[in-house]
């Protein structure tokens, strides 16, 4: 697997601090996703929505709206306010709707100011995961190594810390507000630290560097010039199935062990920590395995891995097979993100906007699909409403040559001429 070239005069301590703040960003976006996550049964029992998932399915679905909303703007606020204001100001709303979504529940028992704060949640949690991604391009093209599988290793890390603490949480009995509250002032606070490592560059529009003059309308014709790159749309279907299955997992594992499979809420909160625990243990690995099969049998090999846990997790039988149904399911989503956002990130014609457009498709499906699963589950059942997730991994299979590094493509055009 082709590595970047390090294009970078900053030491390696300034290096060093600029990749460590742009991970800390990561985690904190996936500690806010799984916050949430972990505390749908309760806040589902706050506000006496029965077991309905459709019900829970309509608040996804407003996040989902707001989050992609945050994916849609998220370009024009980085253009206008830069990395620093852009990323802390996301976070803050994040901040904002989580405690929207504590008080909402546990207070005042209200589904309007729930719903409120999900839309916030979603809001700016989808526009700091664009900035994040686009900032970790970057840092990974200066540094020269490959580090996306190892950046989304740490937002993985997020989700983990935010799963163990829910779990803890919800067998304590300590209440959504308390709860949410405390990690609303966490995501604030170190964000505030962690901004100030990452240095200020022109080209992300940053107020104190010099940047280009550049006409709206060239920036815009430029941006939606990368949506005719087809190969740029397979990369789009790798990442497509993979999220689906990750957003899909982070909002209906925990309901779907306790309603599908008759455990108990902090059971439920418990399995998808081994989700996400998988998740985050095949992103640490991922890097040294691409290197040695290449990104197009990575892709392959977990896709196969999360069609064996769809189907032990949705089949079940003993809790424990649910659990390694669940972990398998985590491997397999594990790698199609980070690598999409390397393949995408390729070449140095525009690369923030190929990164953003292969962003945005990832994150329709990580946000649309848990509704979608909702909305299927009150059909269907919500565990055969997961076959869905199995149909787009497969997908993800057929479309993984797309991938593939570029001087691998080039080495392998050029092959038949050489023969």
């Amino acid at each position: 697997m082709s590595q970047p070239t390090p294009t970078t005069t900053r030491s390696s301590r300034e290096l060093r601090a600029w990749r460590n703040a742009v991970f800390v960003i990561f985690i904190l976006s996936g500690l806010a996703m799984a916050t949430w996550v972990a505390r749908i049964p309760g806040v589902r029992d706050d506000l006496a929505l029965g077991r309905d998932p459709s019900s829970v399915g309509l608040l996804i679905l407003g996040m989902s709206v707001g989050a992609i909303v945050g994916l849609s703007v998220s370009s024009l606020v980085l253009v206008r306010f830069g990395p620093h204001k852009g990323m802390v100001g996301a976070l803050v709303i994040v901040a904002i709707g989580t405690l929207a979504v504590g008080f909402g529940s546990t207070v005042f028992h209200a589904v309007p100011l729930v719903a409120v704060g999900l839309i916030l949640l979603g809001f700016g949690n989808g526009m700091v995961d664009v900035m994040m991604n686009v900032e970790g391009t970057a840092v990974e093209r200066e540094i020269g190594k490959t580090l996306m599988p190892l950046m989304h290793a740490f937002f993985s890390l997020g989700t983990v810390l935010g799963a163990g603490m829910g779990a803890a949480a919800a067998a304590l009995r300590i209440g959504v507000v308390w709860h949410l509250s405390f990690v609303a002032v966490v995501l604030v606070v170190v964000a505030l630290v962690a901004i100030r490592f990452i240095p200020r560059e022109a080209e992300l529009g940053d107020e104190s560097a010099e940047k280009p003059r550049v006409p709206f309308g060239q920036r815009l014709r430029s941006s939606l010039a990368v949506w005719t790159d087809w190969r740029l749309i397979l990369i789009g279907v790798v990442m497509l199935g993979m999220a689906f299955g990750e957003g899909s997992a982070n909002d209906w594992i925990a309901l779907a062990t306790v309603d599908g499979h008759g455990q108990s809420n902090p059971t439920g909160a418990l399995v998808f920590g081994f989700f996400v625990a998988a998740m985050t243990l095949g992103r640490v690995l991922g890097g040294p395995i691409v290197d040695r099969v290449g990104r197009v049998a990575a892709i392959r090999v977990t896709a196969a891995m999360g069609v064996a846990g769809l189907l032990l997790f949705i089949l079940g039988g003993p809790l424990w097979v649910a659990v390694i149904g669940t972990v398998l399911w985590g491997f397999g989503v594990s790698l199609g993100f980070p690598l999409g956002m390397s393949a995408a990130a390729e070449g140095t014609e525009n690369p923030a906007a190929r990164v953003s457009a292969v962003a945005i498709i990832g994150y329709c499906a990580f946000l649309v699909g848990p509704p979608l699963i909702g909305f299927l589950g009150k059909e269907f059942g919500l565990l055969n409403a997961l076959y869905l997730i199995l149909v787009l991994l497969v997908a993800s299979f057929l479309a993984a040559p797309a991938v593939r590094p570029a001087a691998d493509r080039r080495a392998r055009l050029l092959a038949p001429a050489a023969d």
